[in-house]
């Protein structure tokens, strides 16, 4: 196992509550080091967080380490079925128009006041 796969490995058992089901695989190709990485899906709110801020600090993280050994790696995060995330923007479906506001009720007070 490499480094950048044990890093993974490390980071994210230690975020999760589910730590033995955390498994990172590490496939070479012209692009560079591609991690997936498959975590239980009741943990995967924990790896993506918040508007994917954890992914992306473990995404960035990773990038250094494989700086270090010359390489460029990136990380995939296996999404399960069954997953605790909420469905992406294109996902979704599509919210039905607004209504177009009332107007507003016409006071004759208004209409005489402008001395046509």
């Amino acid at each position: 196992m490499e480094k950048d796969q044990e890093f993974v490995e490390y980071v994210v058992a230690a975020l999760v509550d589910n730590p033995d089901k955390v498994q990172a695989e590490r496939n070479i190709d012209e692009m560079g080091v591609l991690i997936t990485l498959t975590v239980d899906p009741s943990d995967m709110g924990q790896v993506i967080g918040r508007q994917g801020q954890t992914a992306k600090a473990i995404r960035t993280l990773l990038k250094v380490v494989g700086a270090k050994y010359n390489a460029r790696v990136n990380l995939k995060i296996n999404e399960p079925e069954g997953s605790k995330r909420s469905p992406r923007m294109e996902d979704r479906p599509a919210a039905a128009p607004a209504p177009a506001p009332a107007a507003p009720a016409e006071d004759p007070s208004v209409v005489d006041d402008l001395k046509l």
